[in-house]
């Protein structure tokens, strides 16, 4: 979602200014950013200098939510957590609950976390007893915040199930609860709260700018594209790591984390997905984005458990991996040069078979090795390493190496599949057919 935001200005008299509830999950992709941290917020449209709302991260990955007048000059609320997000595979669940009505100055902002409230805070300043925070003519921004001097910061990641309530505030029991059998913190997909006259649920389960509340308070795109993904609160979908490749190698994660560029030139570099698995069958799609013909771009999946040391490429980490020129490379076994070559645009399918230690590959929906390839002999297999998808790059040219991942999400980057394929397990979607007994790499996946 980096450098995109939707936005609509509010046009109702508040049902009370001194009271609101913010409600939503997120999954981040990036850390330790000085720009790209803005969640949501708001401000006036006839005076920039009051009523600035700012959710965000700040650059150390803690979260702060401040409220400012005067230009910046006058600070309301400013309440910076101790604790420190840079989990950036699983989603989040943030409420932020504020009633300056309240008599205790610290129950005036309640923040909680996954159902927990925060009571850790670095920096912690309350408002005002009767404090206003919302007016009949504030621009909301979902996707980024605005400073008091009015920059834009825009979020990187994943935003879903947004509630904001105008007038009353609530606790994070009322959008979510804990699941009795695994303890795990889950979305209430259909919570009952009242949302005012101002009130929005945007993001329910599509991309639509459609406010699902009964005000019919919708959006519409301020900036960039707003991209859809299966990757949601109730079933969490693989995606390139970006904290298993070797950041010194000019390499960089986007689009939600499912394209990598690697740009320095003459070494390989790999990374790994964040999910993985020592047991089941698994596919997933890579689309080829940049020219190949003065690199090698390895496919395939290896061990997670292996570290990305300088100059490694997938069937270094313990891997098994199909290359640009056609060898298929397998730690522990010699080379096969068997498959043909691929090239730009081109769809590499991966469909691992762990139960039986088989790999089979598709070029642009087509078979390339109907028998499978083994990989039993990796060090990795016999020390019951876990495994991932993955993929690495070198080039000579000083053209980037880029891959688009579909672990089932049904974008390559920005584009939908064309035609999804056919899928018996329902989860994911994908440009080809899902092979018999395949499924998408999600926590749904792996839990069946």
């Amino acid at each position: 979602m980096a450098d995109t935001e939707i936005r609509r200005t509010s046009g109702s008299t508040p049902t009370n200014a001194k009271k609101f509830t913010l409600s939503f999950w997120l999954k981040k992709s990036k850390n330790g950013q000085s720009s790209e941290r803005g969640i949501l917020g708001w401000r006036e449209n006839s005076n920039d200098g009051n009523n600035n709302l700012q959710v965000q991260f700040d650059s150390n990955d803690k979260l702060q939510v401040g409220f400012y007048s005067n230009n910046g000059n006058d600070t309301h609320i400013d309440c910076i957590t101790n604790r420190i997000f840079r989990d950036c595979n699983s989603f989040y669940h943030f409420v932020i609950a504020v009633d300056s009505t309240q008599g205790t100055s610290s129950n005036r902002v309640k923040i909680y976390v996954n159902g927990v409230q925060e009571t850790s805070f670095g920096t912690a300043t309350y408002p005002a007893t009767d404090r206003t925070f919302f007016s009949n003519d504030v621009q909301i921004n979902v996707g980024k915040s605005k400073t008091t001097s009015g920059t834009d910061r825009y979020f990187n990641g994943v935003i879903s199930h947004l509630h904001f309530t105008d007038g009353y505030t609530y606790a994070a029991s009322d959008f979510g609860s804990t699941d009795s059998t695994t303890g795990e913190w889950k979305i209430k997909t259909s919570p009952s709260v009242t949302y005012g006259n101002n009130g929005f649920w945007w993001l329910k389960d599509n991309i639509a700018t459609t406010d699902h509340s009964p005000n019919s308070n919708t959006f519409s795109v301020g900036n960039g594209t707003l991209t859809k993904t299966e990757d949601n609160p109730s079933n969490v979908f693989a995606t390139w790591n970006p904290f298993s490749t070797r950041q010194s190698f000019n390499t960089t994660f986007t689009n939600g984390n499912n394209r990598f560029r690697h740009s320095e030139a003459n070494e390989h570099n790999s990374c790994r997905s964040t999910l993985g698995f020592n047991s089941g069958k698994w596919y997933a799609e890579f689309k080829v984005v940049s020219d190949v013909s003065n690199s090698s771009m390895q496919i395939g999946i290896s061990s997670l458990n292996t570290a990305n040391t300088p100059n490694t490429s997938v069937s270094g980490l313990e891997g098994s991996s199909y290359e640009d020129s056609g060898t298929v490379y397998r730690s522990g076994y010699s080379n096969i040069t068997s498959l043909t070559t691929f090239a730009q645009n081109d769809i590499i399918g991966v469909a691992c078979d762990f139960d039986n230690k088989m790999i089979y590959w598709y070029k642009n929906g087509t078979l390339l090795n109907s028998t499978g390839y083994a990989f039993s002999s990796n060090t990795g297999i016999a020390n019951n390493d876990f495994y991932g998808f993955a993929c690495s790059g070198y080039q000579t040219s000083g053209d980037d190496v880029v891959v688009d991942a579909n672990f089932g999400n049904g974008y390559f980057a920005t584009t939908a599949v064309s035609s999804a394929g056919t899928n018996a397990s329902n989860l994911g979607i994908f440009e080809y057919d899902v092979p018999s007994g395949y499924t998408a790499l999600c926590t749904k996946g792996l839990n069946e």
